[in-house]
């Protein structure tokens, strides 16, 4: 990509308000999105250009010169919370009729490894997702929806569980006990190599590509939770010695395609 590259981030969220300060460090113009007034301020004061936008079905309204860009990356989780599920679809079928009549020629969508189910085996790109769970579901529906589209490229990321800056993993369990399932292994990713992976897909222009982003460190839920906890100074957590569901993460094309190695392995 060139050194001018126009991004646009909808959604600037944990992972998408990290990104755009890390690209606008690397002299890149961001501009970024958010549903909420009191938001565009703070998006602002980090230098990235703010824009209000909703996609929400029957409300949609933003500003035209937010899809001026050339390369737009889709950072919306779907909330967790009942009937998100067909909103969601509803809203990335209208950003994508958006992206198509504002001719954005890159996107990078946001996904997740819970589309794969725990299936008791190492899973990679190739691995046909079957999603078990709501968000699982509703998040592999819309990147079909990209993937039926020919008038742009799309990457899709699915990312781990996520950890870093105010998601420490020491919190997640800490002082609960019987927590089941121990010896189940961590698919995981810090921040840093969120933006890490991210930036290593604009140098390459490695678009029209899906990555699974996961750092290839599996320890047991168990010894990785409790380590986590005692470094914060938290309670220990007790864990079930058992293991039950599981999948270990891989990917066949971050280290081809991307060249990419993994900088923060706890």
């Amino acid at each position: 990509m060139p050194h001018k590259t126009n991004i646009s981030i909808l959604g600037c969220g944990w992972y998408g308000s990290a990104l755009a300060k890390a690209l606008i460090a690397d002299g890149l113009q961001v501009k970024g999105s958010t549903t909420s007034v009191a938001k565009l301020d703070e998006l602002a004061a980090a230098g990235i250009k703010p824009y209000l936008v909703n996609f929400l079905p029957g409300e949609e309204s933003y500003d035209a010169a937010f899809f001026d860009c050339d390369v737009l990356w889709i950072a919306i989780p779907p909330k967790s919370r009942g009937g998100e599920g067909a909103v969601f679809v509803d809203k990335i079928k209208g950003i994508i009729n958006a992206i198509k009549q504002h001719a954005v020629p890159n996107v990078i969508f946001i996904s997740s490894t819970g589309v794969y189910a725990d299936s008791n085996r190492q899973i990679n790109e190739e691995t046909d997702p079957h999603p078990n769970t709501e968000a699982g579901r509703v998040l592999l529906e819309a990147e079909n929806l990209f993937r039926t589209e020919d008038s742009f490229k799309t990457t899709i990321i699915r990312f781990a569980g996520l950890i870093g800056p105010a998601r420490n993993p020491g919190r997640f369990f800490a002082g609960k006990k019987e927590i089941p399932n121990g010896n189940a292994p961590v698919n995981l990713i810090h921040l840093d190599d969120c933006i890490g992976l991210s930036k290593a897909i604009l140098a390459k222009n490695a678009f029209g590509y899906l990555f699974n982003g996961c750092a290839p460190h599996h320890p047991a839920k168990a010894d990785f939770y409790t380590h986590a906890a005692m470094q914060s100074g938290l309670e220990k957590p007790e864990f079930i010695r058992e293991l039950k569901e599981w999948k270990i993460v891989r990917s066949i094309n971050v280290g081809p395609v991307l060249g990419y190695e993994y900088t923060t392995l706890w």
